[in-house]
């Protein structure tokens, strides 16, 4: 049986294909490809769905990897539509492949009627991937000691120090100033006396400033549970090891949410100790009255078995009652709220008569206090050097030099007596709150100031009162990770740790 002919000008459409993807020239990709919500591109980080996803991934990404075409094939399906099959040499080495289908509609004038339906690229993974990690090892530190974590492998944030090694504190300038520790964080020491090894050392956000995941200088980690939104950050490098399976303990640190939000983004479990309960030495700080050791797993038993390494022995006791306030889980858009309410039905959770009026002014003070902080913190390093960051941290490192003492001192205030009342609600019981006010998103539009401040009304309240929060996967009714965050009286960051876990029992 003969095979059928290739179609009149869809090999001329596949070259203009080629030639825009290798200019840049977005209009014409995009006019190549189908319009409608049913178009789909995939490739190792996830599928994209509909023509406005795919649209929105090209013009953020900057250009696809130099190549040229080595085979095509093509399989006829009909007349009007048919199989392409590219290998690709790429610049960089290696070779990859594109697979497309094809259609020819008489309504599209341009490019004999030929658009692309679905497509699917995949190219030579790197050796090493440097949007997750800037260093790596099989193990790149072993353990010191046998214990309950012999087997676990860790994710260090770029924040701690690991002996032989310097920190980078996710930024190439503080990179290549810095030294090589003598010693290990001593967190990392602990974690490596239990049996633990260190996988490698992960991104950050620069100086931890962000919540958003989107290093300017090594890029976007990317989301094993959300594909193609954002991770969420400071740890954001840390968690998307865990979540991809590169390192089963991410350790990082929470100032105002760097760990709940990228383990509510990513589906993991995650936890931000009271502040203090874990020692802090050996780790660079943001804003030290904040600044608390966390980490995210994929299992509740692992998070509880760190638990059980880090924390300090003991609990001051309180009840598993769990309650909620109508403020907060307000602030939440539509389909993490309803996610929450499921929860917190199955759960047999009560609801608390509490107004919380004051949420964005308690938000103000703690970025206040928090830009005062980070510039005693790291003024003397960037004062004439702001240029040396990213646009998003330089703005607030640039704002945080024009934090004076006196609004500094009203900001501490609102906060002293904001911790007071969020200690009061919370009392012996178990808040239950969003970790995030949203899913992740989009990577191609990123976070905005609108997302960081709303994500800093809930996340603000454990570390203006510095109080133990653990964050436990949720899903929405699209399927997207969410997260239902606990919170209790300091200390108690234990009966936190065995709660998230009977809930997966």
């Amino acid at each position: 049986m003969s095979r059928p002919a290739t179609p009149p000008g869809l090999l001329d459409a596949v070259a203009a294909y080629e030639t825009a993807l290798m200019a840049d020239d977005v209009a014409v990709l995009d006019r190549l490809f189908a319009p409608g919500p049913a178009t789909l591109r995939a490739d190792a980080d996830g599928v994209l769905v509909g023509h406005d996803e795919i649209a929105a991934f090209r013009a953020g990404r900057g250009g696809a990897p130099r190549r040229t075409i080595a085979q095509l094939h093509v399989q006829v399906v009909d007349a009007d539509h048919a199989l392409v099959v590219a290998v690709t040499d790429l610049a960089r080495g290696g070779r990859g492949l594109q697979t497309q289908l094809w259609a020819r509609s008489p309504a599209v004038a341009e490019h004999g009627g030929w658009q692309v339906t679905a497509a699917h690229v995949s190219v030579p993974p790197p050796a090493l991937d440097t949007r997750i990690w800037r260093v790596v090892g099989d193990p790149l530190v072993p353990p010191t000691g046998e214990g309950p974590l012999t087997g676990q492998n860790v994710a260090v944030k770029d924040l701690y120090a690991v002996a032989g090694h310097p920190v980078g504190a996710g930024n190439p300038a503080w990179l290549a100033q810095a030294a090589p520790e003598p010693q290990h964080a001593a967190a990392v020491g602990r974690l490596l006396d239990a049996g633990a090894s260190v996988r490698g050392i992960a991104r950050t956000d620069e100086l931890a400033y962000s919540l958003a995941g989107t290093n300017p200088h090594y890029g976007t980690p990317p989301n094993a549970r959300a594909e193609h939104r954002v991770p969420g950050g400071s740890s954001n490098g840390s968690a998307s090891a865990v979540g991809l399976g590169h390192a089963s303990i991410g350790l990082g640190t929470d100032t105002g949410g760097s760990i709940r939000v990228p383990a509510a983004y990513q589906g993991l479990f995650g936890i931000r100790t009271t502040h203090g309960a874990v020692d802090r030495t050996g780790l660079v700080p943001l804003a030290p009255d904040f600044d608390a050791v966390g980490w995210v797993t994929r299992s509740a038993d692992l998070l509880r078995s760190v638990g059980d390494e880090l924390l300090p022995p003991g609990s001051p006791g309180g009840t598993d009652r769990l309650v909620q306030v109508p403020d907060l889980l307000r602030l939440a858009e539509p389909d993490v709220a309803q996610a929450l309410r499921g929860w917190l039905a199955a759960a047999g959770a009560t609801e608390l008569d509490v107004r919380l009026p004051e949420l964005d002014e308690w938000r103000a003070a703690f970025q206040t206090w928090q830009a005062f902080q980070a510039w005693q913190a790291h003024g003397g390093w960037l004062d004439g050097r702001l240029d040396v960051l990213g646009p998003d941290v330089r703005s607030r490192f640039r704002h945080a030099a024009g934090v004076d003492a006196d609004t500094a001192g009203r900001a501490r205030a609102v906060l002293d007596r904001a911790a007071d009342q969020v200690r009061d609600v919370v009392g012996d019981r178990i808040l239950v709150l969003p970790s995030a006010p949203s899913v992740a998103p989009p990577t191609a539009t990123g976070s905005t100031l609108e997302d960081r401040t709303a994500t800093m009304r809930l996340t603000c309240l454990a570390g203006l009162a510095g109080l133990p929060a653990v964050s436990i996967p949720t899903t929405t009714a699209a399927g997207l990770p969410a997260g239902v965050c606990l919170v209790a009286a300091a200390g108690r960051d234990r009966d936190l740790l065995a709660l998230a876990e009977d809930t997966q029992t």
